[in-house]
């Protein structure tokens, strides 16, 4: 269907009949209703409208991503394109660290390195139509998945990713498989954030930068890539909290500017 109909007939349909119900009968309601409340300080009223608008914004991402899939294009807006390309031209392997705003998964398609491999951190229980199709579009780039497992498997391919010089996509703003977790405040609260992407990084003193694909229209996406600085002669310990605060500091300045398309359904702060 993706293929020869207009992705917005699909959001109508998400926005009339799908969102209102998973708003009955989805804890995530509260959730958000509850980010928009104590987080951005917003009355009743547009808390309740946002959290309805974040609903139905996911549903769009969810509509888009299939949309690749079956071949669609969006319009793409690079900033910070610059700091992606120093890195992937280095011999050294780097860190990509993500979050769950907006569209993640096109930086995949947009953000390619022709010198190195991309081994990107994927859930495990993911449904297998979706992986498959992954591979399918990942079949003529240098895109790999790493899938988080609960035996830790995984950090085993992260590591030889990035003895080989690779580059490792890692999201680091939900605590998977290890939970071993570090605390920082984010949006004037305390939350906890995983602990394994800034150590993993800080232990091969390796550059990271973090990448942010937001949805600006029906048809257009904007990636912002901005590179995170730490003193990488300081001891380990500093090195991990430097590397942690730049992060937050990152994530709560885009979900700032762009509340609706952080798309957080657990209770994250303590």
């Amino acid at each position: 269907m993706l293929r020869y109909i207009d992705n917005r007939i699909l959001y109508c349909f998400v926005a009339i009949f799908v969102v209102p119900i998973c708003l009955l009968v989805n804890p995530s309601r509260g959730i958000t209703y509850r980010y928009f409340r104590q987080r951005h300080k917003y009355g009743r009223l547009k808390a309740a409208w946002n959290t309805y608008l974040n609903h139905c914004l996911f549903g769009q991402v969810v509509i888009d991503k299939f949309a690749m899939y079956a071949g669609k294009k969006f319009e793409i807006e690079i900033e910070g394109y610059e700091y992606f390309l120093k890195l992937a031209n280095k011999k050294e392997g780097f860190i990509q660290l993500s979050s769950h705003v907006g569209n993640y998964e096109i930086a995949g398609y947009t953000l390619k390195a022709k010198k190195k491999g991309f081994y990107a951190l994927v859930f495990f229980g993911e449904k297998a139509s979706v992986m498959q199709n992954r591979m399918k579009l990942f079949a003529d780039t240098n895109i790999h998945m790493i899938a988080i497992r609960p035996d830790m498997g995984h950090l085993f391919e992260i590591e030889e990713a990035l003895v080989n010089g690779e580059t490792v996509s890692m999201p680091a703003d939900r605590i998977f498989g290890s939970q071993k977790k570090i605390t920082s405040p984010f949006l004037g609260a305390s939350a906890d954030f995983p602990y394994g992407p800034f150590s993993v990084a800080t232990m091969h003193e390796l550059d990271v930068i973090t990448v942010h694909v937001l949805k600006e229209s029906w048809n257009k996406y904007k990636i912002i890539v901005t590179p995170l600085a730490y003193d990488k002669t300081s001891s380990r310990k500093e090195q991990i909290l430097e590397l942690k605060t730049a992060y937050v500091n990152e994530l709560e300045r885009i979900v700032k500017h762009y509340p609706t398309q952080w798309y957080n359904y657990f209770e994250f702060w303590q």
